[in-house]
């Protein structure tokens, strides 16, 4: 298995985020406007989406040509922008993307309740060389996670369904990003105590 390699954070941060950032400003200055493509009349939406999943897909070729690694989470989320995007584009129906969000949660909240399931921590095995812990914080972990890819799924239901389509694209661009930043963080204590030094005290 080749090595990760290291880049510098601010650039894989863009690499990452730049994507989500540029469909919010493009969004905002094109929601209005209609655009005629072939005899068919397409909202700023839809073209904004038809520019985000190859922009996304570029951006995440950088990221994994630059460090030869993509995690599981970021493989997933371009193949559901490919397909709940181009659904969306096709069909010229801006549901489909807006239930991408719903489905990414729902895969990892079940694949981790499966592995729960099972007795097993599938998180553990993704990130235990970045965040080493003891077992009984990977399951801890896990547990919290699972409830909160779940909680993230019927808040993005919620919202898309109930809420007008500017209200879903800042909770998509803002809202589920401060999210995940703010789960982590409160996760401090668990990290604090169930942090192991290295392998070598985990093995003894």
């Amino acid at each position: 298995m080749a090595e990760q390699k290291k880049i510098n954070t601010w650039l894989k941060m863009g690499l990452e985020l730049g994507p989500v950032v540029l469909f919010f400003i493009a969004y905002s200055r094109l929601k209005d406007q209609t655009f005629m493509i072939g005899g068919t009349e397409y909202g700023g939406f839809i073209i904004v989406t038809a520019f985000f999943i190859p922009l996304l897909l570029i951006c995440t070729g950088i990221l994994w040509k630059l460090t030869g690694h993509l995690s599981r989470m970021q493989v997933v989320t371009a193949v559901l922008v490919i397909v709940f995007g181009g659904l969306s584009v096709w069909f010229n129906d801006e549901r489909f993307f807006k239930m991408k969000p719903t489905i990414i949660y729902l895969f990892f909240g079940g694949a981790l309740a499966v592995g729960l399931l099972q007795g097993k921590s599938y998180m553990q095995y993704v990130m235990e060389e970045a965040l080493p812990l003891k077992q009984e914080g990977w399951m801890i972990l896990t547990r919290r996670l699972t409830v909160f890819f779940f909680s993230l799924a019927i808040l993005n239901e919620v919202i898309w369904r109930f809420f007008s389509t500017d209200t879903w694209v800042t909770f998509k661009t803002f809202g589920l990003t401060a999210a995940i930043f703010l789960f982590f963080m409160t996760q401090g204590s668990l990290f604090t105590k169930y942090a192991i030094a290295d392998k070598d005290t985990a093995e003894s």
